[in-house]
């Protein structure tokens, strides 16, 4: 038991799919092959995912990692006591339910910082709930950065052997292209190949895909390609770094797909969630990059639509699990 390591999982927001999808998850005997999990939430809103989904589990509240006995049959939660589960109503944007998932973030993050934990992994919080508490974040990955006090970080995510960096996130489309800039996309590749070396791709190959249709067709479609993107290939270039772009956006994920390149950047948020939602919906993680921790997360939202109905599917999550803990024990090799 000593040799596998700690991971945290972060309830996300407590109206949501988070508690259901944490406690079927944890009555899979494989998550405890591969890592000792707690739970960071409220004891309360756990006991009722268990009534809720049927595995036969019993929550095991605790005030410390320490007390933790990590055992197949009890799911150890880190409780918070702060979700009125008595009145918890499910699918609806509270800024309590907010407020708590954005602390869970916070409390994982210093405890990888701390070293109590090797890794994360986070449920899925509300942003809407989140935001109504008064966090402007534009998700959890910028909680994080905060946290950490960090200036250069991103996700990439994972989806078999199809490996995705999104140049910005959550933000408008406009406000996104405004960011398709030369320093930027050099940061994001730069980051982009330190974590593929970390993972453990040798020589890695990137491709960055271009913003406009056909890479914007010699600037009759835009110039982003040939003011920012071309420059910034070719400073990367420079730099050692084995990079390819502008490649129009659609064929290089398909490139992507079939190998040719071993991380392909996309320009917003969109551009890369569309293929990855299209090719896997629910099976891809999410891997935060550039950052002092570990920390992956599912490629979903809180489905407030189905939320308390006991119909999510959670193999997003043991997928974030496993991710997590073969990631952990790379990092103490």
């Amino acid at each position: 038991m000593a040799d596998k390591p700690k991971v945290a999982i972060t309830m996300g927001d407590a109206a949501g799919i988070g508690p259901e999808i944490t406690a079927k998850c944890l009555a899979e005997p494989e998550v405890y092959q591969w890592c000792n999990p707690v739970v960071l939430g409220d004891a309360r809103v756990m006991d009722q995912a268990v009534e809720l989904t049927g595995v036969p589990r019993k929550i095991h509240s605790i005030e410390n990692i320490s007390d933790a006995g990590f055992a197949h049959g009890a799911i150890d939660v880190l409780d918070y006591h702060n979700i009125d589960a008595e009145n918890l109503r499910m699918g609806v944007v509270d800024a309590k339910n907010g407020a708590a998932a954005v602390l869970y973030t916070k409390e994982a993050g210093k405890m990888c910082l701390e070293g109590t934990i090797e890794a994360m992994v986070s449920a899925p919080l509300n942003k809407e709930s989140m935001r109504a508490a008064g966090h402007m974040y534009e998700g959890q990955t910028q909680i994080l950065g905060e946290l950490c006090g960090a200036k250069r970080y991103g996700m990439i995510l994972l989806l078999g052997n199809l490996r995705l960096m999104l140049l910005t996130t959550h933000m408008s489309l406009r406000e996104a292209i405004e960011k398709v800039k030369k320093d930027r996309i050099v940061s994001m590749v730069e980051l982009a190949w330190e974590a593929l070396l970390f993972l453990g791709v040798e020589k890695p190959k990137i491709a960055v895909a271009a913003v406009n249709p056909h890479a914007g067709e010699g600037g009759m479609f835009g110039d982003e390609e040939i003011e920012e993107i071309a420059p910034a290939v070719e400073e990367c270039t420079v730099r050692g770094m084995s990079v390819v772009g502008p490649v129009p956006a659609d064929t290089v994920f398909v490139r992507a797909k079939e190998g040719e390149f071993d991380l392909a950047v996309a320009m917003f948020h969109d551009q890369g969630l569309m293929v990855v939602k299209l090719l896997g919906f629910g099976s891809a993680v999410t891997l935060l990059a550039g950052l002092p921790l570990i920390r992956t997360s599912v490629g979903h939202g809180t489905a407030f639509d189905i939320a308390g109905k006991n119909k999510a599917d959670h193999r997003n999550l043991i997928e974030a699990i496993r991710v997590a803990a073969e990631i952990a024990l790379r990092k103490r090799r």
